[in-house]
């Protein structure tokens, strides 16, 4: 982590993270041995959702700290990682984002991109491979639907789904 997703002019204290190691199942029902870095104000519900998730088979490709990616978003997006804690401050301001905090968790980012098209019409797709998985009408297995049971875990610890959100869309993302 150290000088990848826990950057050298880092403000939260290691003291306030959490490493989480965990079974996941794909697509193909293969068990898989994740892990993820969240905020300890958050880690026994995401232990909790990850756990039920695995129970129940709810397919999740890829779980591996995101430092595998040299705390590359785009390229860890693009591997299908789900992961939490990198930190970062939000896009021109000295506020630490959640990610950042450890407080917002991303599941199955490539089949759940980012989406948000901006006042002169351009749109802004992460990871940028995704824009297939766009339309939402469409099924995939690691596809997060509203309702469906990754939305309904996570919402019931109290998360927010950019998936719900106005102005964009993120439907990998859920955060206290």
């Amino acid at each position: 982590m150290q000088g990848k997703t826990y950057k050298k002019n880092c403000t939260v204290a290691r003291s306030e993270l959490r490493y989480i190691r965990c079974l996941h199942v794909d697509k193909d029902g293969r068990n898989i041995v994740g892990e993820m870095v969240v905020n300890r104000a958050i880690a026994t519900d995401v232990l909790d959702i990850l756990k039920k998730l695995y129970e129940a088979k709810y397919p999740i490709e890829r779980m591996r700290l995101i430092d595998y990616w040299d705390a590359d978003d785009e390229r860890a997006m693009r591997a299908n990682n789900s992961s939490s804690f990198n930190f970062r401050f939000i896009s021109h301001t000295h506020t630490v984002s959640k990610h950042g905090r450890g407080l917002a968790v991303d599941i199955n980012t490539l089949y759940n991109p980012y989406h948000k098209r901006l006042k002169n019409g351009k749109e802004v797709v992460e990871p940028a491979t995704a824009r297939p998985y766009l339309d939402r009408s469409k099924n995939h297995a690691y596809m997060i639907k509203k309702g469906d049971l990754c939305y309904r875990l996570f919402k019931a610890k109290g998360f927010r789904w950019g998936g719900d959100w106005k102005h964009s869309k993120d439907y990998q993302h859920f955060e206290k």
